[in-house]
């Protein structure tokens, strides 16, 4: 898919997720319908789902996809970067990546977008994987960051 057809596909994605989000109030809830829309609409996505903080520990949310890790090392991967850095990443060979948490060995490129609450505090991110390296580019990066702002 093109940069431009991508960029159209997030807009409608977006549209579709406000619509559906606004008739729940659930935290869970809207991040669970939240990625079973992107998981299912975005071809390049092999795992797609969200890491939450509790307390000092990123242990995994909603998701769709193969089987997660469960609990994700404190302060090693690309989670964790894109929290301590307060910004999103992308991740073109994630084998290239110092620390990389390999949940699934088909892995190969991931993009990790913060979480943030009402008052703007990271409460966790949305980590997407795709099975082909350099999957993800500048489109992706623009449409899930608008997307996720819709949790907050």
């Amino acid at each position: 898919m093109g940069a431009q057809g991508k960029k159209g596909r997030y807009q409608r994605l977006y549209k579709q997720l406000e619509e559906l989000l606004a008739k729940q109030g659930n935290p869970l809830s809207r991040m669970a319908t939240m990625v079973a829309v992107l998981h299912h609409k975005m071809e390049h996505f092999f795992w797609t789902g969200f890491y939450l903080l509790d307390g000092e520990e990123l242990i995994v949310g909603p998701y769709q996809g193969p089987v997660a890790c469960q609990h994700l090392e404190k302060d090693k991967g690309v989670c964790w970067a894109g929290i301590h850095r307060e910004e999103s990443i992308v991740v073109a060979d994630v084998h290239s990546f110092p620390g990389h948490i390999a949940c699934d060995p088909r892995s190969k490129s991931e993009i990790v977008v913060p979480v943030r609450d009402a008052e703007g505090k990271i409460i966790g991110v949305l980590d997407v994987d795709s099975n082909k390296t350099d999957a993800f580019d500048g489109e992706d990066l623009a449409g899930l960051e608008r997307i996720v702002s819709l949790l907050a």
